[in-house]
Formats: C-alpha cells, sequence, structure tokens
C-alpha cells in the first residue's frame, strides 16, 4: 500500500489507517453498542496484515478498553510490520463511567502513563488532544503534550476537533503537527477554514468518521437503524433519523452505482472522497470484524474520474 508524508512528523502513513472507536465495548457514553473483543482484535490484526501501517484510539473509547485491545492485537506483531499507534487525552471519567473534559497538565500527564500502561509501550507515536474543552485551560493542556516530547514518552503531537482559532492560539508554545477533524460527505464545516489552515501550515491531516459512522457503507436500513443497541450512539443522531435518514439512504445508492464500475463497496467510495481534497492526508476507518476491513480496505488504491466526483456532488443532500 502507497504511504504518504504525513505533516510535519518524521512519518509516512498509509492513506486509511485502522480507528477504533468501535471497538471499545459498551457501557459508555459514546459506545456502538456490545463488541466481541476477539472480533476486534482480528479486525486490527486483518487491517495490519493487509498493509494499514497505523491505528488511531483514544483514552475514553471504552473507558480504556480500547488501548488494552490495540495492544492484546499488536502483542505479537513482528517489529518491522507493527504500525504506529495514535491515542488521544482530554476526556476522563470516574467509577461510574461518567466522562468529563480535562485539560490540567497533571491530569493529561497521568492519563499519559494510563495509555503507556494500556497499550504495554515505551513511547506513544502521536498524541492528541481529543477535544479543546474546556477551552480556557488548551494552552496549559498543549503545554503538556510539548512537556511529554520532550520526556520522551511521545514522539508527536496534534489535535482534535480544534477550530483555527485555538490552533493559533496554541501554535507558538510547540508546533502543531496533526490534526484529526471529522469530515464525510454529510459533514463538511471544516472545508472552508479549517483544512485550508492546515495545508498552508504543513499540518498532517487524518479525518474521522469518512463513511459518516457506518452510514455511507451500503449497509445501512432503516430496520438497521431501528434495531440498533439502545447504548448505541447513533440513534440519536439526525442523519440517521427521519427526514434526513432517507435522503441519505438515496445518496448510498448512487455510491453504489459508481463504486460497481470499480467493483468497489459504497463505503469505499466516500472514503476515496474524502481523500480527493488536497488537505487530507489519510481517514480513518473503523471496523468491528475482519471482514468488514476487507470491505474498505480497496479505498487506498481506487481511483474515480471526474466526472464521477461530479455525479457524487449533485447526489449529496
Amino acid at each position: 500500500m502507497q504511504k504518504v508524508r504525513f505533516g510535519k512528523t518524521d512519518m509516512e502513513i498509509t492513506p486509511i489507517g485502522f480507528g477504533a472507536w468501535a471497538i471499545g465495548g459498551g457501557g459508555w457514553a459514546a459506545a456502538w453498542g456490545p463488541q466481541d473483543d476477539d472480533e476486534a482484535v482480528g479486525a486490527i490484526q486483518r487491517a495490519v496484515e493487509l498493509g494499514v501501517n497505523w491505528v488511531d484510539t483514544a483514552a475514553v473509547y471504552g473507558t480504556g478498553h480500547s488501548e488494552e485491545l490495540v495492544a492484546r492485537a499488536l502483542k505479537n506483531v513482528p517489529e518491522v510490520d507493527r504500525p504506529y499507534v495514535f491515542t488521544k487525552c482530554s476526556l476522563v471519567w470516574d467509577e461510574k463511567r461518567e466522562i468529563s473534559n480535562v485539560l490540567k497538565a497533571d491530569s493529561v500527564k497521568q492519563e499519559c502513563e494510563d495509555s503507556l500502561r494500556r497499550l504495554q509501550t515505551d513511547v506513544i507515536d502521536l498524541y492528541q488532544i481529543h477535544w479543546p474543552r474546556p477551552g480556557e485551560d488548551i494552552v496549559e493542556g498543549w503545554q503538556a503534550l510539548a512537556d511529554l516530547t520532550q520526556e520522551g514518552k511521545v514522539r508527536h503531537i496534534g489535535v482534535s476537533n480544534f477550530d483555527v482559532g485555538q490552533m493559533e492560539r496554541i501554535k507558538d508554545i510547540a508546533p502543531i503537527e496533526t490534526l484529526q477533524p471529522p469530515y464525510n460527505m454529510l459533514n463538511r464545516g471544516v472545508e472552508d477554514e479549517i483544512l485550508p489552515y492546515a495545508g498552508q501550515n504543513d499540518i498532517g491531516v487524518i479525518v474521522y468518521s469518512p463513511m459518516r459512522s457506518g452510514l455511507l457503507m451500503g449497509k445501512m436500513t432503516r430496520e438497521r437503524v431501528e434495531n440498533m443497541p439502545s447504548d448505541d450512539w447513533r440513534r440519536n443522531t439526525d442523519d440517521f433519523n427521519e427526514p434526513k435518514l432517507s435522503e441519505n439512504l438515496k445518496l448510498v445508492s448512487v455510491l453504489e452505482e459508481v463504486g460497481g464500475a470499480h467493483n468497489a463497496s459504497p463505503g469505499e467510495v466516500a472514503i476515496v472522497w474524502t481523500l480527493r481534497n488536497p488537505n487530507v492526508t489519510a481517514a480513518i476507518v473503523g471496523g468491528r470484524r475482519p471482514d468488514q476491513v476487507d470491505g474498505i480496505i480497496g479505498a487506498a488504491d481506487l481511483n474515480l474520474a471526474d466526472e464521477e466526483f461530479e455525479r457524487i456532488e449533485a447526489a449529496i443532500p
């Protein structure tokens, strides 16, 4: 699989990476419902086997469980094949798994220690502030990440969900190496300012939810939405409910037709659409089972014609 330069870092990464949000399991605020741990481990291992060279997780995913599964999946991977591991801080939880935002330096540094332990590693390849909350503490939090690089506990640092003003506030403390924003056909809010800013400042961009959390994969139906587990966060989002759901499923039918000409899935077409933006480095793609990885891996090598992109644009609600 080809690799691309990742902003100011010394890393070259594959155009798609494995996203470990959905494998965290159920019973927490942003869960995707129950998850089989063996299938989750198998999904990560399948992605690595197929050439994916980075995994993105976060401390809060499954309140620590996602990081533990990443460590389990990579435990016996030879060093030469070991992917980069990216994780995030700033969301902490209590004994009831209730989550809060904290960016105080001592909290960030403790989170790093906890992530190192769960990931069973001595250094994190990329450490990111998950959310810029509380806003008044982003400078302190970013300084803590800069300190962690000096201590050798993290190699590179970046931000997630930051806007241009927030990045401007922290950039003089330490260079912002990477940015992780949401981006897909149904969520294009970063196109006008945030992505151009990243491009102008050589900030590597890995976008999350390129398939709108599974909605654009081609396997979502009204029945499937109605039968989602009660703790699946998607049940309560507008795009998964009427009147938007019908419009979005019409878009998926167009993605199916475009992909069909290339033996590609609708999800792969949706991923490639995000990668077409010149300011996007790569896309984070989740998978809960090995076969789901097989259904999206082709996006790394899929090429669409201009007229096909134009047809997709015309179909976006």
